[in-house]
């Protein structure tokens, strides 16, 4: 029986590829797909989440749920790796949704109506799922799990010196999630940075001919001249699209229940991930933490998950 999830994520080039392996795997049956604001505004996430779904144009439709302002959201500006539109400037045109459903209720509605059944795998920051839970505090007994990418067990940043991009943008709804009693699973910068992809991967990409490949060579060439400009760096991280492995082929990871909070009030530390590590910890255990990852077969996993999801486009 095909386990029936959420994708929440904020419409970036590596949210797109993850939604592109998760889509039409048949071990998932996607529910719905919601925005959030993070790397774009919540009005071009939106218009990402449009885009990306209409131009993979599924046999089965997802319900789709538009993002919300973040309260409280930093100033801050990723088009330098992403593009202005947040998928490499590929300037997609989409029609005006007539009803659209916020991202918040469409998880407690879809919740509600599958308890015990859905797991969230929650690829941006975590603002939707945090203001579902506190529209309804019993969804989040009703969870399967939550899968999330976010902070970083190491103390390095990508964001700031001290905090991960996902939990720097809202670190409140971090926090909330965190320490909620649903099942959790953490895939946090350590372990989706251990896996780069090179130029190669263009050629191994799905065949152009199919939607999903012609989509892939649309966005993905924006993310290697930005690497290699901004940051001078010749591979690319795709954090969520390894993020979306944790809910796929878990059996590639090493996990640990560790306790861990986020820092919400520092000056230097906003977002960052606190693990209690001690050997007698305040904190009890409250989230199962990636700690190791098979590098290479995730690479392959991701590239062979690609091609058979083209085949059904």
């Amino acid at each position: 029986m095909a386990r029936k999830v959420i994708i929440d994520c904020d419409m970036g080039i590596d949210d797109a590829i993850a939604i592109c392996m998760a889509l039409y795997d048949t071990r998932l049956d996607v529910l719905a797909i919601t925005a959030t604001e993070g790397c774009v505004n919540a009005t071009q996430a939106n218009h990402n989440l449009q885009a990306i779904i209409s131009k993979l144009d599924p046999d089965k439709y997802p319900r789709l749920g538009m993002a919300s302002n973040c309260e409280n959201a930093p100033a801050v500006n990723t088009s330098y790796l992403f593009g202005e539109d947040g998928l490499g400037n590929s300037g997609f045109e989409v029609s005006q949704r007539q009803h659209p459903h916020t991202s918040e209720k469409l998880i407690g509605d879809l919740i509600r109506a599958h308890p015990d059944e859905v797991s969230i795998l929650c690829l941006g920051p975590l603002t939707n799922v945090a203001k579902a839970f506190q529209r309804d505090p019993s969804l989040v007994g009703g969870v399967d799990r939550i899968v999330m990418t976010g902070g970083s067990t190491s103390g390095r940043g990508n964001i700031t010196a001290a905090a991960e991009f996902n939990f720097y943008f809202d670190p409140q709804s971090a926090r909330e999630v965190l320490n909620s009693r649903a099942t959790k699973t953490l895939l946090p910068l350590d372990i989706t940075e251990q896996v780069s992809f090179g130029l190669g991967l263009l050629d191994e990409l799905p065949c152009e001919s199919s939607r999903m490949g012609h989509f892939l060579r649309q966005i993905l060439p924006f993310a290697f001249r930005a690497y290699r400009q901004q940051l001078g760096q010749e591979a690319i991280y795709l954090n969520d699209a390894i993020g979306a492995l944790a809910l796929l082929e878990p059996q590639l990871f090493e996990f640990e229940m560790l306790a861990g909070d986020v820092e919400t009030q520092g000056e230097l530390t906003r977002g960052a991930l606190v693990l209690d590590r001690r050997s007698q910890p305040e904190l009890r255990p409250n989230v199962n933490v990636a700690t190791g990852i098979r590098s290479e077969d995730a690479y392959q996993y991701l590239i062979d998950q690609l091609v058979t999801a083209s085949r059904k486009t």
